[in-house]
C-alpha cells in the first residue's frame, strides 16, 4: 500500500514538471512516506526526520515532507517533535500533497544546489519504489482504502479510516492507464482487497478481476492482501477464470489457536481457515499459498503457540512473514497482558526454523527447472546481479547477461521477462543464470547466445 501511494506521489510530482532524483541530497522536495504497522517502523521515520534535517540545514529552500500513517497518527504532534518539517499529509492527503508539490515547483525553477549542501549525505537516505528504470514494470492500483474489521492488533482502521471502496470505473481507467505506460503486471491494492464492493454498482471483487483482466495488453494480475473471511466460492470461482492471475494466494493466518483468533478479532476459526485452503485448492489448484503469522500475541499459551507451529510443520506455506507482536498505540491489545520478550524471542525462533525449512524445500523443487521471472533491477545486495520475481512471487537472483551476449543492462527494461535457469535454492529465494528474455509474458523469448556462468555457485 505504501508503495501504491509512493507511485501515485512520484506521478503527481512528474506532471508538475518534477523528476525522481536517486539521492536526497540531490533533490528540492524530500517525501518520507511512514508507516506504523509496527513499533520498529515508527522509530526509523523519526531516525529519517532527524537524519534529513542536514539537509534543511544545509539548504533552508529544500521541502521537508513527511507524509503516510504515521503522519496521519501524529499529526497534532510531529511538528513539535520535528520543526524542521515543511508539511505532513496524513493518509488521506495525497491529493493535497500533490498540489502543494505543484506549488512548490516553481520555487526551484532557477536554484542551483549549493556546495555546501552537495557535500551533505545524511543516514539511510536510499529511496525505494520509483527510482530506476524498471519501477514501472509492476503498476499498482489502489482499489481500497482503509479497513472497517478492527483486528485488536491492527491499527490501519485508525490511521486509514473504515472501508473505501474507489468505483470500479475508476480502477478500470487506472489499469489502463498504467498498461499504457509499460507495466507488465499489474497489482491490486487494499488492506482487505478481497472484501471489495464497487460503490457505484454492486460487483465483487472476483468481477472486478474478471474486469480488470479484459484490459488490453494486461499480461499479469496479482492482489494484496486478502483476508481469509471474504474468500467466498464465488470470488475463488471468478479468479479461476482469470488467464493472467499470477499462481499465489497470500492468505493471512495469524494464529491457529482459535482462542488467539477470538482474541485477536479475526473473524474466523482454524477449521473455516482450512475450509478456505480447500476451495483455493479446488479452483485454484496450482497455486502457492503464502501467509503472516503473529507469535506472543498477548495471553497466547505454549498450547496456543503449538497449535500454530504444527499447522506451519504441515507444509501449507510456501513463504510466511513472520512477527513477533508488537504493541500499537490506540489498539485494544496494547493494554492486555504481555508475553515476556524473551518467550515471545524462543518461540519466533522455532517458528521461524520450521517455516525456513519448508520454504528451502519449495525453493530447491525449482532446481533444475525453467521458471519465468519479471525483473525487478539491479540486486540491491550485489550490484554484479539481478533480481527478479517469479509468478509465485519467489526471488530469483542471478548475474547480469555478460557483455559478449549483447544485452546491456538498460535492455532489460524492454525485455523484461527474463527465462532463469535456477540451480540453487535458499530461504530467500533461488539462483540461477539468465537464459532467455522476452518483451511480453506470452512471448517464446530470445536465447541468449553465449553461456552464462553463474557466480552464486562458482
Amino acid at each position: 500500500m505504501n508503495e501504491a501511494d509512493s507511485q501515485y506521489i512520484a506521478d503527481r510530482a512528474a506532471s508538475a514538471g518534477y523528476v525522481v532524483a536517486e539521492r536526497p541530497e540531490d533533490a528540492n522536495v524530500v517525501i518520507l512516506n511512514t508507516c506504523t504497522v509496527r513499533e520498529g517502523a515508527e522509530r526509523r521515520a523519526y531516525g529519517r526526520m532527524s537524519h534529513f534535517k542536514m539537509l534543511k540545514n544545509a539548504d533552508p529552500a529544500l521541502k521537508l515532507v513527511v507524509t503516510g500513517c504515521l503522519a496521519e497518527q501524529d499529526r497534532d504532534s510531529m511538528q513539535r517533535h520535528a520543526p524542521h518539517l515543511d508539511g505532513v499529509f496524513g493518509t488521506k492527503e495525497l491529493m493535497q500533497l500533490g498540489d502543494a508539490i505543484a506549488r512548490w515547483r516553481e520555487e526551484f525553477a532557477d536554484t542551483a544546489l549549493s556546495e555546501e549542501r552537495a557535500l551533505v549525505v545524511p543516514l539511510g537516505g536510499a529511496a525505494d519504489c520509483v527510482t530506476d528504470a524498471f519501477s514501472h514494470l509492476r503498476g499498482f492500483v489502489t482499489v481500497q482504502r482503509g479497513c472497517s474489521y478492527y483486528c485488536t492488533f491492527c491499527i490501519v482502521p485508525h490511521v486509514r479510516g473504515r472501508f473505501d471502496h474507489r468505483p470500479m470505473v475508476d480502477v478500470l481507467n487506472e489499469t489502463k492507464q498504467r498498461v499504457d505506460e509499460g507495466a507488465r503486471e499489474i497489482m491490486l491494492v487494499g488492506q482487505t482487497v478481497n472484501a471489495y464492493r464497487d460503490p457505484a454498482g454492486d460487483g465483487d471483487f472476483g468481477e472486478l478481476c474478471r474486469r480488470v483482466a479484459q484490459t488490453f495488453g494486461l499480461e499479469r494480475l496479482t492482489f494484496i492482501s486478502p483476508h481469509p473471511k471474504d474468500f467466498t466460492k464465488k470470488v475463488l470461482s471468478d479468479l479461476a477464470q482469470v488467464p493472467q492471475l499470477n499462481p499465489r494466494i497470500h492468505l493471512p493466518l495469524q494464529s491457529a489457536s482459535d482462542p488467539v483468533l477470538r482474541r485477536m478479532n479475526r473473524k474466523y476459526t482454524l477449521a473455516q481457515y482450512e475450509e478456505k485452503v480447500a476451495w483455493i485448492r479446488e479452483h485454484l489448484p496450482d497455486a502457492a499459498i503464502t501467509t503472516d503469522v503473529i507469535v506472543a500475541f498477548p495471553g497466547e499459551t505454549e498450547e496456543d503457540f503449538q497449535a500454530t507451529l504444527d499447522y506451519v510443520r504441515t507444509g501449507i506455506f510456501a513463504n510466511a512473514f513472520m512477527f513477533i507482536y508488537s504493541k500499537r498505540r490506540g489498539t485494544p491489545a496494547a493494554h492486555w497482558d504481555q508475553v515476556p520478550a524473551a518467550v515471545a524471542s524462543e518461540r519466533f525462533a522455532r517458528l521461524a526454523d520450521a517455516q525456513n525449512a519448508v520454504t528451502r524445500a519449495y525453493h530447491d523443487r525449482k532446481i533444475g527447472t525453467i521458471v519465468r521471472a519479471l525483473v525487478q533491477g539491479v540486486s540491491k545486495k550485489d550490484r554484479s546481479k539481478l533480481a527478479a520475481k517469479t509468478l509465485d512471487n519467489v526471488t530469483v537472483i542471478a548475474p547480469f547477461p555478460s557483455s559478449t551476449s549483447g544485452v546491456r543492462p538498460d535492455d532489460l527494461a524492454q525485455t523484461p521477462w527474463l527465462d532463469v535457469s535456477i540451480d540453487a535454492g535458499y530461504v530467500w529465494g533461488c539462483g540461477g543464470t539468465v537464459v532467455r528474455r522476452a518483451e511480453r509474458f506470452a512471448d517464446a523469448g530470445i536465447s541468449l547466445e553465449r553461456p552464462l556462468v553463474n557466480l552464486l555457485t562458482a
